[in-house]
């Protein structure tokens, strides 16, 4: 299992919303899911000086090559102007050690 997490930063909510309507599709092309969306409450340590964000996503593929066909498919690529317009995104993928 592998999880996808976005950190954001949002920069204009209407396209956000209509991004957010859209994305969920996508991911499910690819069998992924999201699992959690919210917004951060505290940053106890930035010592990475990673741009400022506040929200946050977690997806969920079966694999890595999942994961990572859904970022670069043609599905998800058509949304990228909607997201570049509704945020500034740190998208990256861990894998899950049991």
């Amino acid at each position: 299992m592998v999880k996808v997490i976005g950190l954001i930063e949002l920069r204009d909510e209407e396209a956000f919303d209509q991004y957010r309507s859209q994305v969920g599709q996508t991911v499910e092309l690819y069998k992924g899911s999201i699992k959690n969306r919210g917004s951060v409450v505290d940053i106890f340590w930035n010592e990475l000086d990673c741009a400022p964000f506040s929200t946050f996503v977690e997806l969920e593929f079966p694999s890595a090559t999942q994961a990572k066909t859904w970022a670069n498919s043609p599905e998800y690529q058509a949304l990228v102007p909607i997201r570049n317009k509704a945020m500034k995104l740190t998208l990256l993928s861990i894998s899950i050690e049991t």
